[in-house]
Formats: structure tokens, sequence, C-alpha cells
């Protein structure tokens, strides 16, 4: 069973492990295969970002994370800043199962009537992926770190 468990500090080699796993990602968006403990601790627990990040759970093992921001200053609208699985659980429908049980909670919420996420430009598997769980594209964007990426957003139709 997938569940989520907010990240902290003391799995700090966890965050690292998980990163690490995806060195193509990790190329695309920093320009090195790896992350050092002292990157993603910055990022993670130390920045000014609002979002909030937890791992993704198969039963008792840690298999990715998950970063969403409830609501983005900038356009109004909540984000998924992040949904990575650990290379060794990739191809499985991991990712999938965490992305619908993600996506029950917030539709639940009030007020969500969208979300949206960006995608590196050069990361056509990611594109597909969310595609295929009803993202559209909307525009490019530079995002909070100057990256240009494709902004992609999916519609919630509220039943009243």
């Amino acid at each position: 069973m997938i569940t989520f468990e907010k990240i902290t500090e003391e799995y700090i080699d966890v965050i690292v492990e998980i990163t690490n796993s995806n060195q193509n990602y990790n190329l695309m968006e920093n320009g090195s295969p790896t992350r050092t403990k002292e990157e993603l601790f910055k990022e993670y627990f130390q920045s000014t970002n609002q979002s909030e990040t937890y791992f993704i759970k198969l039963d008792d093992t840690y298999i990715g994370l998950i970063d969403f921001l409830i609501l983005n200053p900038r356009d109004g609208f909540p984000w998924l800043g992040l949904l990575m699985i650990h290379g060794d659980y990739q191809g499985y429908g991991f990712g999938t199962n965490a992305f619908v049980l993600f996506e029950e909670q917030i539709k639940n919420q009030e007020n969500i009537h969208a979300l949206r996420l960006g995608v590196l430009i050069d990361n056509y598997q990611a594109k597909e992926f969310w595609k295929s769980h009803g993202f559209s594209y909307v525009e490019n964007k530079t995002n909070t770190d100057g990256i240009e990426v494709e902004v992609y957003e999916k519609v919630y139709t509220k039943i009243d």
C-alpha cells in the first residue's frame, strides 16, 4: 500500500539515495548525475520555499518523494513540484499509484479546481506520464531556479 510520510532531517540519507537513483533527471535539472547531501539538505530543510515534501512509502519502504505547494503566490494555483520514484522501483506503477493517492487528497480540499506542474523541456518521459494522467500543456515558463519548463495543468470539475 502506498502512503505518504513527511520528510525529516534524520532521513536525509534516504532523500540522497532516492534522488541519486535518478541520474538522468539530475543531469537535466542540475547538470550533474548526482546531488550531494549538503545540496539536498539545503534544498529541503533550509530553503525559504513554502512547499511540502513527503516520502512515498510502499508499506515500510521509502520508494520516492513528492513535493507540492498548495497555493503558488505567483499564479494562485496549487503546484506539484516533484514526483520522483527511486530508480529500482520504476516501471511497476508506483508513480501512478502515488499520484492517484495525492490527487484524491488534494481534490477534497476547498477551492482546488486545478493542479499545475512544470516539466523540464527535455524530459519526454515525464511529459507522456503527465499527459496520460489528464494534464494538458499550458505554456512555457521559467521556474524559480531560472530553468525553462513546460507548464501542464489538470482541471477538476466540481459537482455541486
